[in-house]
């Protein structure tokens, strides 16, 4: 099989890896992590009911309004912070961390040490 030439099919292949060996239930739900060029967006989701419990991104106004000056991954930070809180609300202590294909490192890493830093056990 030849390597796909996109960034964005190789990352697609990788996800698709990652989820053939993770899948959330309820009392683990899945953490999703999806990064676009200027946003991130997390979300819990419970597979066996094929649900999302809670979510959270950097397009809402509780974060639009602490990001002026940040670095990308300083407003994943908050985005990590805000979902680990959400989802404490929620009853959610421990989850299954999904990169989404994404290497784990800049954002993504940002955004999961805020997340257990926030209290989420992954």
């Amino acid at each position: 099989m030849a390597k796909p030439q996109t960034t964005k099919a190789r990352r697609v292949i990788r996800h698709k890896r990652v989820r053939r060996k993770i899948s959330g239930s309820t009392e683990r739900p899945r953490l999703a992590v999806y990064r676009s060029l200027q946003h991130v967006y997390v979300q819990v989701i419970d597979d066996s009911k094929g649900e999302t419990i809670v979510a959270a991104s950097s397009l809402e106004p509780a974060i639009l309004g602490q990001r002026e000056g940040k670095r990308k991954s300083q407003v994943s930070v908050l985005v990590g912070e805000l979902i680990a809180e959400r989802a404490k609300e929620k009853g959610i202590n421990t989850v299954v961390f999904d990169r989404g294909g994404f290497k784990f490192h800049g954002r993504t890493k940002a955004l999961a040490d805020a997340a257990r830093k926030g209290g989420l056990v992954f």
